[in-house]
């Protein structure tokens, strides 16, 4: 059985709701951030960097909320959350996944972790992180008036739809949020929609509106 170990809202939600997509057996182990777990040596031996979340399948013990993803949906290809690779669709899946990872998330962590890097200048770094996410969403807003479909990849719901759901409600306390976009807005509504949205939000007891 999987073990996910993972916090509430935290950036575990995506494969949290991929393990609810596939339905494969898991179990849910909760890292307290507040109380540091995540810095503790029982879990810096799965993940060193203490970061969370991390995904136990046997053997296999895999950190990076991207790479979890890809995993479950490779091992589960019945539930057609990832194309076929070697397929044009597999490509543009890399390239929005990419995109979310290194790009939009970076950005969002400077924004909640403005500390990190800016001292005494954390809030501006925090403004500025902001200002810079602004233009990603517009983007991605501006992708959803050219697809063919409801979804990312088009007609065929993906796990580039639930990390971009993840990073969307990530924005929901800025002041232009993710929703204020109205393709986005359309794709938010739809999403949440879905049960394995429903059940990951109600089993990690995430308060509406969650986006």
């Amino acid at each position: 059985m999987n073990q996910l170990y993972y916090y509430p809202s935290s950036a575990s939600l995506a494969p949290h709701i991929v393990l609810e997509e596939i339905g494969a057996p898991y179990e849910l182990v909760l890292v307290d951030r507040e109380l540091q777990a995540h810095k503790q040596p029982e879990y810096l031996k799965l993940n060193p960097a203490g970061l969370i979340p991390v995904l136990v399948d046997g053997d296999l013990v895999l950190s990076e909320t991207a790479a979890i993803c890809l995993h479950l949906a490779d091992q589960h290809p019945a539930a057609h959350l990832v194309p076929a690779v070697g397929s044009a669709a597999r490509g543009h899946l890399y390239r929005w996944l990419m995109y979310l990872t290194n790009t939009v998330q970076a950005e969002l962590i400077h924004y909640f972790y403005p500390d990190r890097i800016g001292g005494p200048h954390a809030a501006f770094i925090q403004a500025s992180a902001e200002a810079r996410v602004m233009p990603m969403l517009d983007i991605l807003d501006a992708h959803f008036e050219k697809t063919s479909g409801p979804w990312m990849l088009g007609a065929d719901y993906s796990i580039v739809d639930v990390y971009l759901f993840m990073m969307c409600r990530w924005t929901r306390n800025m002041a232009n949020p993710a929703r204020n976009r109205p393709h986005l807005a359309k794709f938010l509504s739809t999403i949440a929609t879905r049960p394995a949205v429903i059940r990951a939000h109600e089993q990690e007891e995430l308060l509406k509106p969650w986006y």
